[in-house]
């Protein structure tokens, strides 16, 4: 088997059941919870999720911090003193300056390890975006592909990654400076979902708005059958900031239109959850 280390940030979702398997390391990132700051390792369970998006809803301000260069120094070079290359999956460029940060690391490395590879992967992607293609990298590495195909391979893979997901509540969004004031107060008073996706630059945008849930997840499954490659081989992710029920309907209507898909459902990271709120859903899969 060819050797080398995966790692993804914990910006990305996957069940952590399959990164054990495949041998997948984190990226340690914090946030906040009920004014606690906290450091996530891993995939955090669904009873702190549940803690973390109550919190939300009543009030809790969450926030999160960015990996800094010398923070992916420290952790490559844990890696590289034991003789090990490393692939790593980086959050979208378009959201963050994580990847940029990671670039400034691996180049900083290069001179002290020059035996040793870090190459990091803009995935442009997040959530469970991350989460099929950090599958895509083990299975890729399980079969021989060597450091340096794996990484070509995810930086095509990368371009046909797709993100549809509905939120609920505007103001997270006006936080980030997505949308308006006056488009965050008048959308959630007449319950407007905002159908969102990730652009081929790694950015947000907005593809649609429509009044409620059915149909909001009408919507994403429309987008879903008309951009799904069910040739890839790849698994699709479905992914709720608790909530369970939308989110079991998303799965449930993929699963209608492509019986024999492979659907992995979870809960959203707190990383991305800080800044979309709860009650999102997503679907993340790989394009045609």
């Amino acid at each position: 088997m060819v050797s080398y280390q995966i790692l993804m940030d914990v910006s990305g979702d996957i069940l952590p059941e399959y990164a054990e398997k495949g041998g997948l390391h984190f990226l340690p990132m914090e946030y906040t919870l009920r004014g606690e700051n906290r450091v996530c390792t891993n995939m955090e369970t669904r009873e702190t999720l549940k803690l973390f998006y109550d919190g939300q809803r009543h009030g809790d301000l969450t926030q999160t911090t960015q990996i800094t260069p010398a923070q992916y120094t420290e952790v490559f070079r844990s890696y590289l003193e034991r003789g090990e290359s490393i692939l790593y999956l980086s959050l979208s460029s378009g959201l963050s300056a994580t990847y940029q940060s990671a670039c400034l690391a691996a180049a900083e490395l290069s001179e002290e390890f020059p035996e040793q590879k870090v190459l990091p992967v803009d995935t442009l992607a997040a959530t469970g975006g991350m989460g099929v293609l950090s599958e895509r990298a083990m299975r890729n590495r399980d079969t021989g592909m060597s450091l340096q195909e794996n990484f070509e391979d995810l930086q095509e893979a990368s371009h046909h990654i797709q993100h549809q997901f509905m939120v609920p509540d505007l103001m997270y969004l006006r936080r980030g400076g997505r949308i308006s004031t006056a488009e965050a107060v008048f959308g959630t008073a007449l319950s407007v979902r905002p159908i969102m996706k990730i652009d081929p630059q790694g950015k947000l945008v907005v593809i649609d708005k429509k009044r409620g849930n059915k149909q909001g997840v009408h919507v994403l499954l429309q987008e879903f059958e008309k951009n799904y490659d069910p040739e890839s081989g790849d698994v699709i992710y479905i992914v709720d900031s608790d909530a369970v029920e939308l989110g079991d309907e998303v799965r449930d209507g993929v699963r209608a239109l492509y019986p024999d898909a492979v659907i992995r459902r979870t809960g959203l990271s707190p990383i991305i959850g800080a800044h979309t709120g709860p009650g999102m859903t997503a679907v993340c899969y790989m394009g045609r």
